[in-house]
């Protein structure tokens, strides 16, 4: 029997239907932007987000970085939470790819009341700052929303100095459901998003630089130096816009198994997909727990020495998600 993985949301695998879109995709040389389906996926997020133009790009990860360089010259600054995947997960990208140099808040959830004391301006002897990034949902920050209340602050004060705003909205879908919020709305805020058609919505690989038209000239020849440019491209398009006309709605589903399991290791309230486990008062350690649930087939997710996370996701049904608590649970003697 299979193990119920719930390690991440990048897990899932790609169900027949998709496949099927997938191989019957009509295709062509996107270097050449000649590839139909990655142009019909590039308009149709654009489109949903309220934004001129979008590129399609191999990851996530690089999704971030040519947006980091779209708004932050070399040797400029950047500003984020400490807890932020674009400086815990990206291997110093911003640093070595774009001269970028990183501040941070601490962890958690941004607003302007939060980021106006860490801004800096031009000025002899400083690094001025150039853009705010925010992560929606915010991973290690157990899958939490920023209200948009927050995000339309932040987008007055950065505005107000002249500095942009990134969202790393790798799953900006689950915020968007969770929250009631249309993907409009949240890119009203932002000059530049990477948003992630391979986390919850379940395509097999690929997420979207959004911004304007200008920017999104420069994303392209960004992407090509990354290595990024894709040929016949659009068997993945194909993937990403199934995704979004098949799986957005049903990340709902996630959410409420998240929150029954959250509710059965009594670690909640958890607002999507993601539930976080502190095990500082417990007598496992992380890499402990998650070896022992993986002997009796829960796989778990290692994200700190006393912490350990578990992520519902298409491939995780109410079975799944039922066998995945009740082990974790005993083990846990909850």
């Amino acid at each position: 029997m299979a193990p119920v993985d719930l390690r991440s949301d990048t897990l899932t695998r790609p169900t027949a239907a998709m496949r099927a879109v997938m191989a019957s995709a009509e295709v062509g040389d996107d270097v050449y932007g000649e590839d139909p389906s990655v142009r019909r996926l590039e308009e149709q997020v654009a489109g949903l987000f309220g934004h001129d133009a979008a590129v399609l790009v191999p990851s996530g990860t690089m999704g971030n970085q040519i947006c980091l360089r779209l708004v932050v010259p070399p040797a400029d600054e950047l500003l984020c939470d400490a807890d932020a995947h674009v400086v815990t997960y990206e291997h110093g990208g911003a640093a070595q790819h774009g001269g970028i140099q990183s501040r941070t808040t601490p962890g958690g959830l941004l607003s302007a009341a939060v980021v106006e004391p860490y801004l800096r301006p031009d000025g002899w002897g400083t690094v001025a700052t150039r853009a705010v990034s925010v992560e929606q949902t915010h991973n290690r920050g157990g899958g939490l929303v920023h209200p948009l209340a927050d995000l339309q602050g932040l987008r007055v004060l950065t505005a107000a100095h002249g500095i942009a705003l990134h969202c790393d909205g790798a799953r900006i879908w689950n915020a968007a459901v969770a929250s009631g919020t249309a993907l409009g709305e949240y890119g009203a805020q932002f000059d530049t998003l990477s948003v992630c058609l391979s986390k919850g919505l379940g395509a097999p690989v690929g997420s979207v630089v959004v911004t304007d038209t200008a920017r999104a000239a420069e994303a392209r020849v960004l992407r090509k130096r990354l290595g990024g440019g894709m040929r016949q491209a659009g068997i993945l398009a194909a993937a990403g816009s199934y995704a979004l006309e098949h799986h957005a709605e049903r990340l709902a589903d996630d959410h409420r198994r998240a929150a029954e399991i959250a509710q059965a290791l009594g670690v909640g309230p958890v607002e999507t997909n993601i539930v976080p486990v502190d095990l500082t008062d417990s007598a496992w350690d992380a890499r402990g727990l998650a070896a022992a649930a993986a002997e009796q087939g829960v796989l778990l997710s290692v994200v700190g020495p006393h912490r350990v996370r578990l992520v519902t996701h298409l491939d995780v049904d109410d079975t799944g998600a039922k066998t995945a608590a009740d082990v974790v649970a005993r083990l846990l003697g909850r």
